[in-house]
């Protein structure tokens, strides 16, 4: 990967299909977020590990088997050698603000502008439209 495709961070619109909704959250996948900040999935949970106290529940959560299993139906998510062997972690709008506090490099700090951009249109379209809180932009899946 050249420096240049390392620095540029995916358009709004690309963000804004990674948010899910999940137990009445709209979340972002740990994996979809270290890919956003161009940084392995293993580095960014390992750095809310060691800030554990700036994430609650209410900013981040893991997937329960059951949820874990339907993501990886719906996105095909590889469960076999090389690819994931726990349930993933999902951030909430709180936590994608918190993990600038843990993230600082100046791709982050991009890439956490336009994720902060992509929730706000999103409840800007819900508002708009008067939409429930479904289905609006991307692959809004509620469990």
């Amino acid at each position: 990967m050249s420096a240049r495709s390392a620095s540029r961070v995916p358009a709004l619109s690309s963000i804004e299909q990674r948010i899910l909704r999940v137990r009445e959250h709209r979340v972002l996948l740990d994996a979809d977020l270290a890919e956003l900040y161009g940084v392995e999935t293993r580095a960014l949970v390992q750095a809310v590990k060691r800030n554990a106290t700036r994430f609650p529940p209410d900013f981040m959560f893991r997937l329960e088997a059951k949820e874990a299993a339907r993501l990886r139906s719906q996105f095909v998510i590889s469960k076999v050698r090389g690819g994931r062997r726990h349930a993933p972690y999902v951030f909430t709008e709180q936590g994608v603000a918190m993990l600038s506090s843990v993230l600082k490099s100046p791709r982050a700090v991009q890439a956490n502008i336009q994720i902060m951009r992509a929730f706000v249109r999103l409840r800007e379209l819900m508002v708009t439209h008067g939409a429930p809180d479904t289905g609006s932009i991307g692959d809004l899946v509620d469990w």
